[in-house]
């Protein structure tokens, strides 16, 4: 049996070993076509360049193995092991994340068994205020300002803008100087 909360743990103890902070774990797709995706940030810069993502997925992987083969399968069947950045358009999943992202912009889920702030809405989508006490405040497109439970959110993120593009910029460059296009590379994005 699965037992994601296990091993959010162990992959939480290998990411703050590696100095890193862990964004989110999530385990989505059915039978073989699985991937635990497991998202964590350089808490200096708020990226993880490829070099941190090898060596991490290398340290998780290895932990992962090493309790399955002591008979302890935290991950049941087969699955695919994906170790990123959280990406510009970042999943807000930590109370610090709607307190570090305020003034941009985010849609937010509420949980179904959750109450709704507001009528029977569920997803509000406008610029994020910030965290207040145990509340997210997000100034709602539809109906202004919304105070809504930390605890009740099911899924949120920020939204791709020019604006948010523009903070975002990577401080890290490391690998960028070696891209290198080719006239293939050219053609191909012509085609």
């Amino acid at each position: 049996m699965t037992d994601i909360a296990r091993a959010t743990d162990l992959i939480e103890a290998e990411v703050t070993a590696s100095g890193l902070e862990l964004v989110r774990v999530k385990l989505f797709g059915q039978d073989d076509e699985r991937t635990l995706q497991v998202m964590a940030e350089n808490p200096e810069t708020g990226q993880l360049v490829i070099e941190q993502c090898m060596a991490l997925s290398r340290r998780i992987s290895e932990q992962l193995d090493k309790r399955e083969e002591a008979g302890d399968d935290l991950i049941e069947g087969a699955y695919r092991l994906e170790v990123s950045s959280p990406g510009i358009d970042r999943p807000l999943t930590r109370a610090k994340d709607y307190a570090n992202w305020a003034g941009h912009e985010a849609r937010i889920n509420i949980s179904k068994d959750a109450e709704a702030p507001t009528g029977n809405r569920r997803t509000f989508h406008g610029d994020l205020i910030g965290l207040e006490g145990e509340n997210v405040v997000v100034d709602d497109r539809k109906n202004g300002r919304v105070e809504i439970p930390l605890a009740t959110i099911h899924s949120a993120k920020l939204v791709l803008t020019d604006k948010l593009i523009k903070a975002t910029v990577p401080l890290d460059t490391t690998g960028a100087d070696e891209i290198i296009e080719t006239e293939d590379d050219l053609q191909e994005q012509e085609d």
